[in-house]
């Protein structure tokens, strides 16, 4: 078998068990609790990729200060990379050495009638992205990892998260909802040791099956940003090719 090299990316959002802000930002009381949480779907994931036969697993991550995966409970076959801020943010090391793509712990994008954080990328700035004048949100990270012919194998998150990610990457990506989003910060969550076991399944056998295709924008790329702060939008402007508009009331 010809090596096979995997990139996994790791939001905390999605994260089994993670319901509440304080499950996700560093200093509050659910924090490392959410650490442990996110470490589990990440191992399982690592494992799942290896016994799939992956020969390298490089693991990103990918929420806020990238800092929140507990090393010592990530299968130590896996490279992690950690820390802010980095090139290419939540796709930081990837590149076309890699084989498969996989999204552990993500979520749905703002505006959409999604539960459980959702958000667009910097969710204290930004409202809306939309690419050809359709809004996105973290699929951003699967046309990241197109621009390098690598395609998206497997995805995690709530319940409402693998429904964009079918409809935006097609059947070939395998989904696991850990959670059922039933309020912004309530949801019906399943064990950990029963998303373990289903992230490293569906790992295994989206990596085994190698049926995915890489996701690919249509020429020209045009992005679309809405933000909170009109000082950001303006600063945004002293870009080139860079317009201000003001969003329709």
């Amino acid at each position: 078998m010809s090596a096979v090299q995997v990139y996994v990316s790791v939001d905390m959002e999605g994260a089994t068990g993670v319901t509440h802000q304080d499950d996700v930002t560093e200093g509050t009381a659910g924090y490392e609790q959410g650490r442990v949480l996110v470490s589990g779907d990440a191992d399982a994931a690592v494992r799942g990729a290896f016994d799939a036969g992956a020969t390298q697993v490089l693991v990103n991550d990918a929420h806020s200060r990238m800092r929140n995966l507990l090393h010592d409970r990530i299968d130590p076959r896996a490279h992690v990379i950690r820390g802010f801020d980095k090139p290419l943010c939540m796709m930081a090391g990837i590149d076309a050495d890699f084989d498969a793509e996989v999204f552990i712990g993500y979520h749905a994008r703002a505006g959409t009638a999604a539960p459980i954080m959702n958000h667009t990328l910097l969710g204290h700035q930004l409202t809306k992205l939309t690419l050809n004048g359709k809004a996105i949100g973290d699929e951003l990270s699967a046309l990241i990892a197109g621009s390098f012919d690598v395609p998206v194998y497997f995805l995690s998150g709530h319940d409402h998260t693998c429904q964009e990610a079918s409809a935006a990457l097609g059947p070939h990506v395998e989904t696991v909802a850990v959670k059922r989003g039933l309020d912004r910060f309530v949801a019906e969550c399943r064990s950990p040791a029963e998303t373990s076991a289903a992230i490293y399944d569906g790992v295994a056998r989206s990596i085994g099956a190698r049926e995915a295709v890489p996701l690919r924008g249509t020429l020209p790329l045009v992005f679309g940003l809405e933000f909170i702060s009109t000082t950001m939008a303006a600063t945004c402007a002293l870009l080139p090719d860079v317009g201000l508009r003001a969003a329709p009331v």
